[in-house]
Parts: structure tokens; sequence; C-alpha cells
């Protein structure tokens, strides 16, 4: 039996691993061509707003402070490794 700290309602790994698609095929990994401040990039959770670039994460990326369309006011992070930007 799981623990306190254990959900039996985990979110699959998998489905938090962002790579190019069918839907965005020419988009590139963030850590080839760093996204500006106010670019749209996608992520996990879909389209996102790239906010502020931070510093390392623990694969070497930066990282990303984003925000999403329908949630403004609530930002969140990710590694530049797993947000796609378009080409320029």
């Amino acid at each position: 039996m799981p623990g306190p700290g254990n959900s039996m309602r985990r979110i699959a790994r998998e489905s938090l691993v962002v790579a190019p698609s069918e839907e965005r095929p020419d988009w590139v990994s963030a850590t080839l061509r760093l996204p500006e401040v106010g670019e749209a990039v996608y992520c996990a959770e879909g389209m996102a707003e790239l906010r502020r670039v931070l510093g390392r994460t623990g694969d070497g990326s930066r990282l990303l402070e984003l925000t999403l369309p329908d949630r403004p006011k609530h930002p969140f992070f990710a590694a530049a490794s797993n947000v796609l930007v378009a080409p320029h």
C-alpha cells in the first residue's frame, strides 16, 4: 500500500516530455535556440509565453518562467530542454 506521500493517480513521465510532433515538426528545442521574452513556446501544457530566462537546471539547460494564455497570473517553470520554439 502506498505511503502518505505517494499517489495512486500519478502522471506518466512520458506525458510530460515535449518532443517535436506532427503538429510542430519544424520546431526545435529551446536548448538549440533560446527564445526571447514574450515569445510563444510549446511546452507540456501546450502553448505558453516566455516571461523570464533564469539560471541553469540539472541537465544544464536554462530554466524558463512561462505563463499560459488562460492563466497569465500563474507562472510556472520548465527546463529549456523540455520546451519547443519556432525556427527562425
